[in-house]
């Protein structure tokens, strides 16, 4: 079993979450923020068998695609002084850092657990 973390754009958040869950794929989305664009990021946490890894990483690559967009950088001269606007830059947004982590069963409780299967 595996846990792929994945950050990508809030806007190809939706995209992504639709594809996981058109092949079978359950993800969890978080909400976060990044350092240097002070944008909203979505962080799905999504679990998988380890012979899905690969396709779960090729749904990632192909539903968030980096682009090109032209920002404003902020400079602070003081913790109290209003930033002043340097210089516009283009940058290359968007696309997916995305980590693979290995688990270990830990079980279930309650709701959590999967329906019984009757035997026979």
């Amino acid at each position: 079993m595996k846990l792929v973390l994945t950050i990508i754009g809030l806007r190809d958040a939706g995209r992504l979450s639709a594809a996981l869950a058109a092949r079978g794929l359950r993800s969890t989305r978080l909400a976060s923020s990044g350092g240097f664009l002070r944008e909203s990021n979505a962080t799905l946490l999504i679990g998988c068998a380890d012979e899905r890894v690969d396709e779960v990483l090729t749904l990632i690559r192909t539903s968030c695609k980096p682009r090109r967009q032209v920002v404003v950088p902020l400079h602070y001269l003081g913790e109290e002084a209003q930033p002043v606007p340097l210089e516009p830059v283009d940058i290359v947004v968007g696309g997916a850092t995305s980590f693979v982590l290995a688990l270990e069963p830990a079980g279930t409780a309650g709701a959590c657990r999967p329906p019984h299967k009757a035997s026979g």
